[in-house]
């Protein structure tokens, strides 16, 4: 799917021609984690360069996962993820490139890692440049409040390295704090006043509280120079094959810095799977790095965003939010909408087809669709891949999203349907506890009576008894793309009027099973045909 999408993009000349683009899957076997994949991607390198790769500025972006929390992204990645932005639409990968263009002027040869989700934007003075060149780790460092330092990486800077103003400091990190809660902060010096440098946080996030003027130095960016790197691949090619998760900010950042200690190597409750590996992998890496340095860029005036969920995406794409001030996010991008004058501008249209008469609520993305005449759309939702030719009412809070999928040898479709609030990555180990499953406001089992589905093992399609939305078969496989959202929003209809919608006849997929039999090549033509609709219909208005 990235390969084709990547081509796409260099033949339509919407990329620079003159970078090396390299997609490198995880080996099979367990998952290792960004940091393992990380490690696999410079294995990869070298693999495919040699030598060569020792002069080269890389730019490396985590887009895997599978992206339970923003499931539009799932199919064909979060990197290629839709801005409602660009004329064609700009994706995620145009931005970070955009956003990080003036990078590797200013960097050694070495390795600069990001996520997919995150976009980081910041203002420096005329003469200030970000310069990627030390030896070991530098990390871009970014002023957040106490809350958001629980759920990111945290910076304990050396105060005698760094003075708190000016828009772009270098200093050095004494520890970094992985997740760490409001106390550890306090204990660990973390913890600035803002008094010393210019007020960044919205109008009326703060208060006038004592507690407001706090904040810590979060994490995004990183970059490793090249003998750092080379130290790490030589690692990984001695571990022979890597068994656990390892993380890319935890396990490596963690070790750096004068500071460091090795108690995090023991702490595994922020992992996804529990393993007997991990411990001995982390203390190896610990032992690797320990002593390596942990340079930080400190971006005194800039913002972190992530939009890695779909509250995240609809709030910054559709409600007041600063991202979409800053960034210039526009309510209908690339796309073909009717009566302009009519719009709120509190949604977001991206690269769709939309003809007169529908109606679309306020707070709601479309994105790569088709939506007839007959069709309303309630507030909060967010419709993808889809075409609805027929009178449909989608309500409010729903998440819509349709995947081409190929079982035997033809062409058919799924369209997965949940409330926008619902937890997919949820997951239970009995039967019994199904019912606490929430399916669009209502209990799992309640709706599976309405369905005249059975809870039982064949309902779900992991091995693992992991029992969740995500693995539940419940959504049916139809031969047309709009036959199949209308089925879909049956189910759903049957929900909120808690009436009977047969599902029994049908072929049924979970989500999971979904992705395993997905069509890229039937949802890009889809993307494409679009694509090629609204170039021509803006070819016959120019003319």
């Amino acid at each position: 799917a990235f390969r084709e999408q990547l081509a796409e993009k260099l033949r339509r000349e919407q990329l620079p021609r003159a970078v090396r683009y390299l997609v490198c899957a995880d080996p099979p076997g367990p998952r290792i984690g960004n940091g393992g994949s990380t490690l696999h991607a410079l294995r990869c390198l070298e693999e495919q360069y040699g030598d060569q790769w020792t002069s080269f500025t890389v730019l490396l972006i985590h887009s895997g996962g599978y992206s339970q929390r923003l499931p539009n992204a799932s199919a064909l990645g979060k990197i290629f993820t839709a801005l409602p932005l660009g004329d064609p639409v700009y994706q995620m990968l145009e931005l970070k490139l955009g956003m990080y263009i003036d990078f590797p002027r200013h960097m050694k040869p070495g390795v600069l890692i990001t996520c997919s989700d995150d976009i980081e934007l910041y203002s420096t003075g005329v003469t200030e440049t970000i310069t990627f060149d030390k030896p070991g780790f530098t990390a871009l460092a970014h002023p957040s409040d106490l809350a958001v330092g629980t759920t990111h990486g945290v910076f304990v800077l050396d105060p005698s390295s760094f003075s708190g103003k000016g828009g772009l400091e270098y200093g050095s990190c004494y520890r970094f704090l992985h997740k760490p809660d409001v106390e550890t902060m306090r204990q660990s010096g973390a913890v600035c006043v803002r008094g010393d440098r210019p007020q960044l946080s919205s109008p009326g996030s703060c208060g006038d509280s004592a507690m407001a003027s706090e904040c810590v130095y979060t994490d995004s960016v990183f970059y490793i120079d090249h003998s750092t790197a080379q130290q790490l691949l030589e690692f990984y090619k001695q571990m022979g094959t890597l068994c656990c998760e390892i993380d890319a900010y935890g396990d490596f950042l963690q070790a750096l810095g004068p500071g460091a200690t090795p108690d995090y190597t023991k702490n595994t409750s922020y992992v996804s799977k529990e393993d007997s590996g991990l411990v001995a992998v982390r203390q190896q890496l610990y032992s690797l790095l320990q002593g390596t340095a942990l340079n930080v860029i400190v971006l005194n005036n800039s913002q972190f965003y992530h939009i890695g969920t779909t509250q995240e995406y609809l709030f910054h794409f559709t409600a007041e939010s600063k991202l979409r001030f800053e960034l210039d996010l526009q309510p209908v991008a690339f796309s073909i909408f009717p009566d302009r004058a009519k719009t709120l501008d509190q949604l977001s249209v991206i690269q769709s087809i939309l003809e007169p008469g529908c109606a679309i609520g306020p707070g709601s993305v479309i994105e790569y669709s088709r939506i007839g005449p007959e069709v309303s759309v309630g507030k909060g939702s967010i419709v993808s891949g889809s075409h609805i030719n027929f009178n449909a009412d989608i309500p409010s809070d729903c998440f819509l999203s349709s995947v081409s999928v190929k079982i035997t040898d033809r062409v058919e479709y799924v369209t997965m349907v949940f409330g926008v609030g619902d937890d997919l990555k949820k997951s239970v180990k009995l039967l019994s506890d199904v019912q606490s499953l929430q399916f669009f406001g209502a209990s799992l089992t309640e709706c599976l009576n309405l369905w005249s589905l059975e809870a039982s093992d064949h309902l779900f399609s992991s091995e693992d008894t992991r029992l969740g939305l995500w693995t539940a078969r419940i959504f049916p496989v139809c031969s047309t793309l709009s036959e199949s959202v209308r089925m879909s929003l049956n189910m759903l209809n049957s929900v909120q009027h808690k009436s009977a919608f047969k599902l029994s006849g049908f072929q049924l997929l979970s989500v999971e099973e979904m992705l395993t039999y997905k069509d890229v090549e039937d949802m890009l033509k889809f993307r494409k045909k679009i694509y090629d609709d609204i170039s021509l219909r803006r070819q016959k208005e120019k003319s």
